[in-house]
């Protein structure tokens, strides 16, 4: 199950979140019985949460917290926690000339591949992430759009 958190202030529908998170999973062939959250936020937010883990005093756009947990309820594996900048969202969409929606879906793409392990330190890796997220984009329609470096 994908559990999207979004505030009222913030008018991003939440099937684009789960679209783009869902295609993610099916993309990297991951179970859709998986569970993981997404949760549309603010800079303050995601500047104390990247102080707090990453020793970065600065907003970003996406931080994801893999986990390896089970629910022990249902037996489902407990992918993680992904928190996305909705003002950081905004400002990479209009330097990249398309919609705030564009941008929420291929950080919602970036953070599931990270929280299934993707990474981005080194070339090889970021040459498989980025391979991984173009494809999850062009099937949401979205070929186009290109993550902030």
């Amino acid at each position: 199950m994908i559990t999207i958190e979004i505030p009222p202030s913030i008018l991003i529908e939440p099937e684009i979140v789960e679209r783009a998170a869902a295609a993610t999973l099916e993309q990297q062939s991951a179970s859709a019985e998986d569970d993981l959250t997404v949760v549309l936020t603010d800079d303050e937010q995601l500047q104390d949460l990247n102080r707090e883990f990453r020793d970065i005093d600065a907003p970003t756009d996406v931080l994801s917290f893999p986990s390896s947990e089970s629910n022990p309820e249902t037996g489902r594996r407990y992918l993680g926690d992904i928190l996305i900048s909705v003002q950081r969202a905004e400002e990479q969409a209009a330097a990249g000339g398309h919609p705030l929606e564009a941008e929420i879906q291929l950080l919602v793409v970036h953070g599931v591949l990270h929280l299934l392990g993707h990474d981005h330190a080194e070339a090889e890796e970021k040459a498989r992430m980025w391979a991984a997220q173009a494809e999850v984009l062009a099937r949401l329609g979205l070929s186009g759009i290109k993550i902030s470096e």
